[in-house]
């Protein structure tokens, strides 16, 4: 893939809302300037149109994995790609409950409905 690349490896923080089962990850010191609703996630667009944040709507359903697992991710990354107006979000990360290691590696392919620019952003737990 030919394209843009932001922070090979940007350090990044993750938060989960239990309540609302949202699960959130982002790129630190970079601010989204809108948001681009995909069917169960939400991607956050800087200024420059870069994917800088993804967040994952009904989580604990669409991962698989109980509610009380996700309110601690000490170790994720994201591989975020735009190429020809569809998103790839590769998501890797670890989590134990109930004295059990759970790892999650889901890939989500979705179209976006405007122009973006191809890119690839890596973002890592700090």
């Amino acid at each position: 893939m030919t394209g843009r690349h932001l922070d090979a490896k940007g350090k990044g923080e993750a938060d989960y809302d239990y309540a609302h089962d949202i699960l959130f990850f982002k790129i630190r010191d970079r601010e989204y300037d809108k948001s681009i609703e995909l069917d169960n996630i939400v991607v956050d667009i800087d200024s420059a149109k870069f994917l800088t944040g993804i967040q994952i709507f009904e989580a604990s359903k669409f991962l698989d994995i109980p509610k009380m697992a996700l309110n601690r991710i000490p170790k994720w990354e994201f591989c975020a790609s735009v190429d020809e107006n569809r998103v790839e979000i590769r998501l890797k990360f670890q989590t134990i409950f109930r004295n059990k290691i759970i790892e999650k590696n889901p890939i989500i392919l979705e179209p976006v409905g405007e122009p973006l620019p191809n890119s690839k952003m890596v973002c890592v737990s700090a």
